[in-house]
């Protein structure tokens, strides 16, 4: 991100990185497990005839529980016909009906698909019992203005094994840190920070986030979701283990002026289309502001901030640029955690040796989860910066044109007009590497296509061909291996390279003589 802050330096204001959207989710494991259910049933004295009676009871004593809360205080309860109601927008419209400082916004129940038990019945008695099927249920969510997090929701399935889910915003959470320490000198459009009055103070805000202790913070959540939980699991006491189902880091970069950010804008979205492949480029129109926003707001559809949206992804997970009035937003979604390395320790072992092994979903993971995303979004910047490098195109073109050596063995100069060459040149700039980086099954997957899986002879000779390319780009200095790993990524001088080469490419030759002259 270096690269790109010092080039931009005179047009920026702050940067601010930290979590957008995260959706946490809460499993009782041991009551999943195969035969959980079955235990927990013989603990609380309950015999298979008399399951499902237990069961709908318990599920209607959960309901009014959950709702009870509101019931207390007043607040509004709405049942939706359809799941695919716009909850968070209705929530809003209920809070400005029926305002509330702190505490329930409101209630919603809904129908939704999930995951519960049923008798399965087999002649085999090895297979009979009780397991987990697919299904529908109530599901209720509840809507706070929480005084530590901010406006967050929380959504619990009423029958068995009462799955919970809780999502937060990083940027709701910090408004309610600055304003609790009695700062007011911020502006926001959404749910995006326009300007900052101290800078460093929000970034630290933002760092403590990851210290919080998590799983106390989530069950605090989760009993006032479910008040009835350890009166029913009294029998065998059970915890919820928290998992990361989604999160999204954003790395928002503050300009001083709108302008300033527009100015720029269109080339680095003209770089990220064409140089990082990306198909997938989406115009939209700004929401309306609310919150500390001080701008003027009018009603005229032309008068609107319209803004440009360019996303990459691959297995699950999505890396997207986009700007808000005056800020320029990059942000990794991370869905797939197993597609991560990270240092740690094994599970079972947290004193034993650190290793590069998988990343996590579960929550003790979050703030390695943090650090990938981090080092996505600097990636994706810093791929950005190339669009006004004054770099001569001779100087990278020589580099790659002789041969070099590697490891002690003569390479072959890079073929920058073979078709073959170009093809991996472009493979390997997509955007969607930022994040994870790419492998050899990736490029192969991108160089040869095919509907059906290769014979294993020909497999092992594109999988050797491909290997031999990725050899060639490490001798000149375009990728370089990401350790313990078998994936590669960019180096500054690829980015360069591979910017340079295709915007050449698609340049005419008017463009090029008039930016030479």
């Amino acid at each position: 991100m270096d690269r790109f802050l010092a080039r931009y330096r005179p047009l920026i204001s702050a940067v601010l990185s930290g979590f957008d959207r995260l959706v946490v989710r809460g499993t009782l494991l041991p009551l999943v497990m195969r035969g959980g259910m079955f235990c927990f049933l013989q603990r609380a004295q309950v015999g298979l005839l008399d399951f499902k009676e237990y069961v709908l009871a318990t599920s209607e004593r959960v309901k009014a529980a959950a709702l009870g809360e509101a019931v207390e205080h007043d607040r509004p309860i709405r049942y939706l016909e359809s799941s695919t109601t716009d909850k968070e927008k209705l929530a809003r419209r209920l809070l400005a009906e029926y305002p509330v400082d702190d505490g329930l916004i409101c209630a919603f129940k809904t129908v939704e698909p999930c995951m519960s038990f049923e008798y399965h019945r087999s002649p085999d008695p090895r297979e009979r019992g009780l397991r987990l099927r697919p299904r529908k249920c109530l599901h209720i969510y509840k809507y706070y203005r929480h005084r530590v997090f901010g406006v967050l929701h929380a959504r619990l399935q009423t029958w068995f094994p009462f799955a919970v889910q809780i999502c937060l915003n990083g940027r709701e959470w910090l408004a309610q840190q600055l304003q609790r320490k009695g700062r007011t000198d911020f502006r926001r459009w959404d749910k995006c920070f326009t300007w900052l009055g101290d800078p460093a103070l929000a970034q630290r805000l933002m760092h403590q986030q990851l210290a919080l202790a998590w799983p106390r913070a989530l069950d605090a959540l989760a009993r006032a979701l479910n008040p009835l939980h350890t009166e029913i699991f009294k029998p065998w006491p059970q915890a919820y283990y928290w998992s990361v189902y989604q999160s999204e880091w954003a790395t928002d970069v503050l300009f001083k002026t709108p302008a300033a950010l527009a100015a720029v804008y269109p080339a680095l979205v003209r770089h990220a289309t064409l140089h990082f492949q990306s198909p997938d480029v989406m115009r939209f129109l700004g929401r309306k502001a609310h919150g500390n926003f001080t701008g003027e707001l009018t009603t005229s559809f032309k008068d609107r901030a319209e803004g440009v949206r360019v996303k990459h992804w691959v297995n699950g997970n999505s890396i997207k640029m986009y700007d808000r009035p005056g800020v320029l937003r990059v942000e990794t979604t991370i869905a797939k955690a197993t597609d991560f390395k990270v240092f740690r320790p094994l599970q079972h072992k947290p004193r034993g040796a650190f290793a590069w092994r998988p990343l996590r979903k579960g929550v003790a993971d979050l703030h390695r989860r943090a650090q990938v995303a981090q080092r996505a979004n600097e990636h994706y910047l810093d791929a950005l910066a190339a669009v006004e490098d004054s770099t001569p195109l001779h100087r990278l073109l020589d580099q790659v044109g002789c041969p070099t050596a590697y490891r002690g063995r003569r390479v072959r100069a890079l073929r920058i007009g073979d078709p073959a060459g170009l093809a991996l040149l472009q493979a390997i700039s997509r955007g969607e590497w930022a994040p994870a980086g790419f492998r050899n099954r990736d490029l192969r997957r991108l160089l040869c296509p095919t509907s059906c899986p290769a014979p294993p002879r020909e497999a092992r000779r594109l999988t050797a061909k491909v290997t031999r390319q990725l050899r060639l780009l490490r001798a000149h200095g375009l990728i370089h291996k990401i350790s313990k790993t078998h994936r590669y990524r960019l180096t500054p001088k690829g980015q360069l390279l591979t910017a340079a080469l295709f915007a050449a490419r698609d340049a005419t030759l008017q463009q090029l003589i008039g930016t030479a002259a």
